[in-house]
Formats: C-alpha cells, sequence, structure tokens
C-alpha cells in the first residue's frame, strides 16, 4: 500500500496508470506575477531594462516627440538666440493654442481610427457666427458666444449621425461638410467678407489678456504639480487596495519632481517677458479635463475600446454609434473653441477663416504628438506636443526669414516622418504581440 501524497498514490487507494501519467504530464502551476512589480523590485536597472524592452516593441509613447522639440529648439537656438528668447516663447505658447485646441477635437477622432476633414471651416464658420451675432446684429458677447460653441457641436453630431447612424464613411462625410460648412460660412459674412472683432471683446481679451503678477504663473505652476502629486497617490491607493500593481512612493516623488521642474521653469520663461498668458492657462485646464475623461471615466474606455477593436467593444455591449456621434460631436465643438481663439488672435472673422493650412496643422499636431493614425492610441496631450512641433518649427523658420514654401515641404516631411514612426511602432508591437 502506497501512501497518501506518495506518486502513484490518492488518499491511501491504490493509484492508477493514467493517474501517475497525467501528473507527471501536468506542468506546476506558477502563480502570475504582474511584470511591472519585477520591473520595480530590480530598482533603476529593472527600470533599464523596461525601457529598452518597450523600445524593441514599439511602445514608444511620447518619446520621439519630446526629442523631437529638443532638437527644434536646439537647432534654431543655435541659429539664431531670439528663438529661445523669452518673448518669442510666450508668444509661441499662446499662438499655439488655437491650433491646439481643434487639434485636441482631431485627437479623439483618430482615437476611433478615423478622420475628421471639416474642422478647418467649422472652426472658421464659427467664428464667423460670433462676430455676426455680436458685432454686428448686437447680442450679448457670451451669449454669442455659447451660440457658436453650440453650432460646432450641432456641426460634429450631424457628422456623427451620418456616419454612425447612415454609414456614410467619416472621409466622405467631413469632406463634404468642409466645402458645405465654407460656404454657409461666406453666406454668414454676407457681402463685406471681413468683420472685425473689437479689441475689448471677450474673444479678444480670451487671447490677449495676460497675468502680468510672477506670482499668478508660480502659484499655477504649483497648483498643478499638487493635483498631479495627489492624483499620482490617490490612483497608488485604489490600485493598492484593488491588489494590482500600483507606483511607489519613490517612483511618484521622481515623477513628480520632473513635472515640477518643468512647470516651474516655464513659469519662470513666462515670467521673464509678460507673465501668464490667459488663453494657455485655458488651454492647460482643458486638456487635464478631457485627460481624465479618456483615462478615468467609463466613456473613455468605451472611446479606446471602440478605436482598439469595434467588433470586441459591441460584442462587450458597447453602443459604438452614440460613441461615434458623441466623439464627432467633441470635435466640432473643440474646431469651434479653436475658431474663437484664432479668430481673437486676429481680432476679425473673414472668408479665409479656417482656410489656408490650418487643416494640415491640426492633423499634423495630433498625428505628431504621438496619437495613432490607426485608432485605439493616443492622449490629449498629444495635441500640445505636437502644436508645440508645429508651432516652433514656423516660429524658427520665420525668424529665419524662410519661404512658406519651404515651411510647407518641412512640416509635410515632418509629418510624413511621424506617420512612418507610427507604422513601424505598430509592426513592432504586432510582431511583439502587443498589438
Amino acid at each position: 500500500m502506497r501512501r497518501s501524497g506518495e506518486p502513484g498514490g490518492t488518499g491511501g487507494r491504490p493509484g492508477r496508470p493514467e493517474d501517475a501519467t497525467s501528473q507527471a504530464a501536468a506542468p506546476q502551476s506558477v502563480p502570475a506575477v504582474d511584470s511591472r512589480l519585477i520591473v520595480r523590485e530590480q530598482g533603476f536597472r529593472g527600470y533599464v531594462g523596461e525601457f529598452r524592452r518597450k523600445l524593441r516593441s514599439g511602445e514608444l509613447g511620447s518619446l520621439p516627440v519630446v526629442i523631437a522639440v529638443v532638437i527644434i529648439w536646439t537647432v534654431f537656438g543655435s541659429l539664431d538666440s531670439t528663438f529661445l528668447s523669452a518673448q518669442n516663447l510666450s508668444d509661441l505658447s499662446q499662438q499655439i493654442v488655437g491650433t491646439g485646441m481643434i487639434a485636441v477635437g482631431i485627437v479623439f477622432v483618430l482615437l476611433l481610427g478615423e478622420i475628421d476633414l471639416s474642422v478647418g471651416s467649422v472652426s472658421g464658420l464659427c467664428a464667423a457666427i460670433f462676430a455676426v451675432l455680436n458685432v454686428l446684429n448686437g447680442m450679448n458677447e457670451w451669449l454669442a458666444l455659447l451660440v457658436a460653441v453650440a453650432g460646432g457641436a450641432a456641426v460634429g453630431l450631424i457628422h456623427g449621425f451620418f456616419f454612425a447612424k447612415v454609414g456614410v464613411p467619416a472621409f466622405v462625410v467631413t469632406l463634404a461638410g468642409n466645402l458645405a460648412w465654407n460656404g454657409l460660412m461666406l453666406q454668414v459674412l454676407g457681402s463685406t467678407g471681413t468683420v472685425n472683432i473689437p479689441s475689448e471683446s471677450i474673444v479678444s481679451e480670451l487671447y490677449s489678456t495676460i497675468f502680468h503678477s510672477p506670482a499668478t504663473a508660480y502659484i499655477v505652476a504649483a497648483v498643478g504639480v499638487g493635483l498631479f502629486l495627489l492624483a499620482s497617490l490617490l490612483d497608488a491607493k485604489r490600485r493598492q487596495a484593488a491588489r494590482v500593481p500600483f507606483r511607489p512612493v519613490a517612483e511618484i516623488a521622481l515623477r513628480t519632481a520632473v513635472i515640477a521642474a518643468l512647470a516651474f521653469a516655464a513659469a519662470y520663461i513666462l515670467n521673464r517677458y509678460q507673465g501668464l498668458p490667459l488663453a494657455l492657462l485655458i488651454f492647460l485646464i482643458v486638456l487635464v479635463v478631457l485627460d481624465f475623461v479618456l483615462r478615468r471615466t467609463r466613456y473613455g474606455r468605451q472611446i479606446f475600446a471602440v478605436g482598439g477593436n469595434i467588433e470586441g467593444a459591441r460584442r462587450a455591449g458597447i453602443s459604438v454609434p452614440f460613441v461615434r456621434m458623441s466623439v464627432f460631436t467633441i470635435a466640432g465643438t473643440m474646431a469651434a473653441v479653436g475658431g474663437l481663439f484664432l479668430a481673437g488672435q486676429i481680432q476679425s472673422a473673414s472668408q479665409t477663416s479656417g482656410g489656408g493650412n490650418l487643416l494640415m496643422n491640426v492633423i499634423a499636431a495630433a498625428v505628431i504628438g504621438g496619437t495613432s493614425l490607426f485608432g485605439g492610441r493616443g492622449s490629449v496631450w498629444s495635441a500640445l506636443l505636437g502644436a508645440l512641433v508645429i508651432g516652433s518649427i514656423q516660429s524658427g523658420m520665420n525668424i529665419m526669414g524662410v519661404s512658406n514654401a519651404i515651411q510647407f515641404m518641412i512640416t509635410g516631411s515632418v509629418l510624413l516622418a511621424a506617420v512612418v514612426v507610427d507604422s513601424l511602432s505598430r509592426r513592432s508591437q504586432k510582431a511583439a504581440g502587443r498589438a
């Protein structure tokens, strides 16, 4: 008689031959361990190894665009010291707001793997609506502002309806919208073609207002860093309570220190010229709010799910038509907001509003910033980083006296490079089984 626990025995009864065979063949169970826990246990060496693994698998994140900003600033700064002056950098922080706001809406659309070609004309239309209602018809400026933004949302909803409910491809819907809304803008402006917006108008003041007190910029930087630290600690506590991998306090402290260095350096540079622009502050607040929506809410997870695997999202019970319609509504709303900032920048709405290379710039900003054209991967911060790249290139070339033709070619080359990086990254992720 074999004792219980010996090979071939079960509870003191003679073991059958097939029992021994199955026990010998069955692999020993190994508890699953999250790779991030191993990385953090290994300290600095573990993080270096994890960084190398991400590079090999194509998980580049925002690294390429950060490197691009450093290279652009280094090149133009070495060619002309004016580029890195406090005045130029402060002006740059204001000039990217209009384009960046529109690019935020493009980010949402790209997360679905779609495109919106109408945001340029929508931004011009909404600027024209505000100018005509407020300046020509005397409507209260705040009411005119709300009507203009609501108009952008309505346009986006129309695009989303035809795309999600009727089944017309987003490319076709928004291309038709680009023509139609541009025509409506010309009709709204009427025979004059241009409506000047007074400098004391709310739209002009939202763009041009600057907080000259040095304390304001530093307080905003401190509040931003404090909120980041608080959110990181709360997230770590929540994940620890759920018994899933979480960032240790030392890592949170290091990340907070990096954010603090960047925030206070930016505040210092802005204070060296005039101070903190209100337009930049509004832009940052919008980015924080929409980043929370994307990464911390159920709706945000649904957007990533639809963009990553539409059939899987549908089987999971997600209302795909609702997500699609809402995303295009957000894109139209952000196009309106961006158009109003652009109108405040030049203090007018004209037949050229929303035209030129605006559409190219906002799409380029979203893609260059790191949002994938294939859907399911990206961040609203891509709009800021991409707009910073586009704005830096244009600012540097304007200082150097480079013609518009050369600027268009260089910007197009940068966009192509960003798409190539995105494609290679996606291919590497597929090879590594992560896409």
